[in-house]
Order: C-alpha cells, then structure tokens, then sequence
C-alpha cells in the first residue's frame, strides 16, 4: 500500500509516521503542503505537530493550505484519509470530520501514555481488532478535548462513527480516564461514509516494544490491509 505523509511548517510528527509505516513494510513518499497533486497514493497521512504554529485554533491554517484540495477531493472520491493530533484538528476544521477539537479540560498541554477501548472494530481503522479491546497509545496536545452538538453525536454513535474512546485500563469509562475532557470520552472518529479517520492518541509512537508496545501498529496495519 503506498501511503502519503503530509508535511506542513511546524510538523514534528511527519518523519516518526513514515518511519513507522516504513517498519510495518508500506510505501511512504513525502507530500509538501503546497503540493497540488497527491503522487497516487492509498492513504494520506496528515501527522501531529503545530502546522502554522497553531495560530487563530490548531489547524485553521494548515486547512487552507493547497494540499488540502487535493486531500478534500481525495476523500470524497472515496480515498482513505488518517489524521493523527494535529491532522484530527485539521481534518475537523476542514469539514471533513464531524465535531472539533478544544482546549483540553485543565487548560493544560498533555504528554502521557493511555487507554483507549475499541467501540467500532468494523471499520477499516480497526478491522484487526475487537469489540472492547484496550490499545496502550501515548497522547501528547493541549486541544484535544473533543466536542459536537448533541444530535449530531446521538446520529455519530447510531452510525458507529465513534471508532475509540479513553478509558481505564479496566475498560470502564471513568472521569480519570479521561485525559482532556472529551464529550463521551471521545479518542478517535469516522465520517459517514468510513473512509476518513482522526484521532488523537499517537499510534505511530506505538510500533514497538522499546518505545512502549505495539499497539499502534495495530492501527495502522488495520488500515494497509484495507
């Protein structure tokens, strides 16, 4: 599968996703932020970091940036589309994911390992997990606490679009396992059609058991076997 890694300026993430693609044995080339065409890749990968330096709300910028038409028009034709930390922001403020993401709770930028349980195992992010299952991932923002309006979340879990959500590592939803303060302990989401993805947890810092576990890659190798 060849997957494309977007750079914006103030990506920091851009290179550990390629490499971890890279170690799982996937085709990675490099996409600029102002390319205009996506190199006919499978999957494009908009990584973590602070594209323009998070000015005005993470990722308002970068979602004006050129690549973003191509991307936009990627996934209405159907492409797969990832978003991780930043791209999750970027992903939102382009409309092409539902909800947004807010200062976190505290009011405080957060660096530390979590649970995350697997409320959708039957899409293509999570197609080699289960129903329940806890992934170990690290997280690492100060704006990821999700939010959306009420009936449009009630019509997100009809559709199964809430992919993951924090929780302890017993599985329970509890008020400590929620590092942000995201509606619902919201970690991951879907669009309708389940071809666009975002979440906020870091799954290419979990490739390996020096870095911490393998959780990660479990993600990632759901999405190369789509």
């Amino acid at each position: 599968m060849k997957w494309g890694v977007v750079t914006f300026p103030g990506s920091l993430d851009d290179r550990d996703a390629a490499w971890a693609l890279g170690l799982l044995g996937q085709e990675v080339v490099q996409l600029w932020h102002k390319d205009r065409g996506l190199k006919g890749v499978d999957c494009v990968v908009l990584p973590g970091g602070f594209s323009y330096g998070d000015y005005l709300r993470c990722g308002a910028m970068a979602r004006f940036a050129p690549v973003m038409e191509s991307v936009a028009r990627f996934a209405h034709e159907g492409g797969l589309v990832l978003g991780i930390c930043n791209g999750f922001q970027i992903l939102c403020e382009a409309r092409l994911l539902p909800g947004a993401l807010t200062r976190n709770a505290g009011l405080a930028f957060v660096c530390e390992p979590v649970w995350v349980r697997v409320d959708n195992p039957a899409c293509r992010l999570t197609r080699l997990t289960t129903a329940g299952q806890l992934l170990r991932l690290p997280i690492k923002h100060g704006e990821g606490r999700y939010v959306a309006p009420a009936e449009q979340l009630r019509e997100m879990k009809q559709r199964g679009q809430v992919v993951l959500r924090y929780a302890a590592g017993d599985g329970q939803l509890t008020s400590a396992a929620n590092p942000n303060g995201s509606i619902d302990w919201i970690a991951g989401v879907a669009n309708e059609t389940f071809n666009v993805f975002g979440l906020m947890p870091h799954p290419e810092h979990a490739v390996e058991e020096a870095l911490g576990g393998r959780d990660g890659a479990t993600l990632l190798r759901s999405l190369a076997t789509s």
